[in-house]
């Protein structure tokens, strides 16, 4: 291993937490602060050229596939790095965030991965930033366990072979860090969240027979898979071990990554292991990108756009063909539910759900999917066996017969649902329940029986934003205004204090998360990420 230079980062506005110091370690920080010199100048170019091509989706209302690169996409030769044998069969994964519980409960779920995120599922509160690195030290350590302090319930973990295997996902390039600094200046979370697991773990994950591997979020195009690449070749390096130890997953959940879905993989070949299918990001990208497009691309109420709507089969199509030609997993998208523990009609309609979607997957060609609950483990599990029987994946599906047209991706016209009143309610209600419990440090909710997380409230406030700015008709003759939305955002708070009753109700962040939502869902300039608004309001 290198020796470290003296470390220059400055912990900033941060109280001590407890064993802080066995993550924030010398030779931890200086390693995240060389990633931060080297890498942070190009993040910060590439995320100027998001929004260069932004304009240009805003001049145009159209994307293409590349055609600078089309010879990658043509060049039938090329191949992905063979899968690590402890990522070989992934047929349920499980998310969620690095909590002491949920790492234990993730780890012991029967899933074959488990998502330990830092990212949408975790609000970016700087103890939820360390805790959860020190869970995951602990966890390979195995030095872990968890007492409910409500229940009384102990959880500790099972035999190491039972394990899933952990894919860690960092926040996406947008986030900065405010309490690690250089010279004034933020380090990226991403280089956070990925330079401190890696440095402390990636020899240990070698000596249990895995490895460092990541999922990558929100990433826009082929050259920000080439900077992640860059990163794990310098990581590798530094802490001396094999070139080719890193696995990364990326998430194609923005609407330019689904073009250039051969590009990404093709940028980290030696390090990429698949592609994922993010629903509710992918849709807010969606909005994002085509919000001054006109009617044609204004999205129906969210829980309207399923998986089988024209466009976005041809995005999870496309996805599938793309990683089995290249020799890559193609992972499906999330089951939500969360079961009820008092009403089992609720949780027969919504296990045929599941089931329903993950049978539609496994049959696609799909090698393994996401669940958010350990009780829908089986049932995903049960689609993937049913399919898959002993083979780890279905890579040898080359889904020759799929074609999908540029257009294809972005025709949203092709759905006759249309935006309603009710959704409006919905999207208000759910993104102030979500973004109160985010300010208050928790990134995974529970809301209406559904495992909400940050893309959730993104495609909330993005749907309300764009039926005003579109002058949506709903179907009682309603306008979407800025009024009517302030409306049902006064009348939704009323209801919850009525429901929670005076006390707990200004005990919470109400108040804030019912301003924070109106602000970002109604300004004109609209805002890029909730995350950044939310992130200076965030203890």
């Amino acid at each position: 291993m290198s020796a470290p230079a003296p470390s220059s980062l400055a912990i900033v506005d941060a109280e001590p937490l407890p064993r802080q110091d066995e993550v924030l370690t010398d030779a931890a920080l200086a390693f995240v602060a060389e990633l931060h010199r080297r890498f942070t100048p190009r993040r910060d170019e590439l995320l100027a050229r998001r929004g260069e091509r932004r304009a240009e989706i805003a001049r145009t209302s159209t994307l293409d596939f590349l055609p600078e690169t089309e010879a990658v996409r043509v060049d039938d030769t090329w191949k992905v790095a063979p899968a690590p044998a402890a990522l070989d069969d992934r047929r349920v994964e499980i998310t969620g965030p690095t909590d002491r519980k949920m790492t234990v409960n993730a780890l012991n779920s029967g899933a074959r991965v488990w998502l330990a995120d830092f990212e949408d599922a975790s609000a970016p509160t700087w103890e939820n930033v360390v805790t959860g690195q020190l869970n995951l030290i602990d966890a390979y350590t195995r030095n872990i366990d968890f007492t409910d302090p409500r229940s009384g319930k102990s959880y500790a973990l099972k035999p190491a072979e039972e394990l899933a295997t952990v894919v860690t996902r960092p926040r996406g390039w947008h986030l900065d860090e405010r309490h690690l600094q250089l010279d004034g200046t933020p380090v990226p979370g991403a280089l956070v969240d990925f330079g401190l697991y890696f440095f402390h773990n990636a020899q240990r994950l070698i000596d249990l027979g895995k490895g460092p591997y990541f999922y990558l979020p929100k990433t826009e195009s082929h050259l920000e898979a080439r900077l992640w690449n860059d990163i794990f070749v310098f990581a590798q390096d530094y802490v001396g071990i094999p070139q080719g130890t890193v696995r990364a997953t990326v998430l194609i959940e923005t609407i330019t990554a689904a073009y250039e879905m051969e590009e990404i993989l093709y940028e980290l070949r030696d390090h990429a292991s698949g592609l994922n299918a993010g629903r509710w990001d992918y849709l807010f990208s969606i909005v994002k990108n085509f919000r001054d497009g006109g009617s044609k691309f204004v999205l129906p109420d969210r829980n309207l756009v399923t998986m089988t709507a024209p466009f976005m089969r041809a995005y999870t199509e496309l996805l599938v063909r793309t990683c089995h030609k290249r020799g890559a997993h193609a992972i499906g998208g999330m089951a939500a539910f969360i079961p009820s523990r008092r009403d089992a009609d609720v949780n027969k309609v919504a296990f045929e759900k599941v089931k329903a979607d993950k049978d539609r997957e496994a049959g696609d060609g799909f090698d393994g999917s996401w669940v958010a609950h350990p009780d829908l483990v089986p049932i995903a599990m049960a689609s993937f066996d049913a399919v898959l029987g002993a083979k780890p994946n279905q890579k040898d599906r080359l889904r020759e017969d799929v074609s999908v047209a540029a257009g294809d991706l972005i025709a949203i016209d092709t759905l006759d649902a249309k935006p309603s009143y009710d959704g409006l309610r919905n999207a208000v209600a759910v993104g102030i329940r979500y973004i109160e419990a985010w300010l208050r440090g928790m990134g995974a909710v529970a809301i209406f029986n559904l495992m909400e997380d940050a893309a959730t409230a993104e495609i909330s406030r993005s749907q309300i934003w764009q039926w005003i700015n579109a002058d949506v008709v709903f179907e009682n003759g309603e306008h979407a205004t800025s009024d009517l939305a302030r409306k049902v955002a006064a009348e939704e708070l009323a209801a919850i204090r009525a429901e929670i009753g005076d006390e707990t109700f200004e005990a919470g962040k109400w108040q804030q998360a019912h301003d924070l939502l109106l602000q970002v869902s109604l300004d004109q300039d609209y805002a890029d990420f909730l995350t950044l608004p939310a992130y200076e309001q965030l203890g």
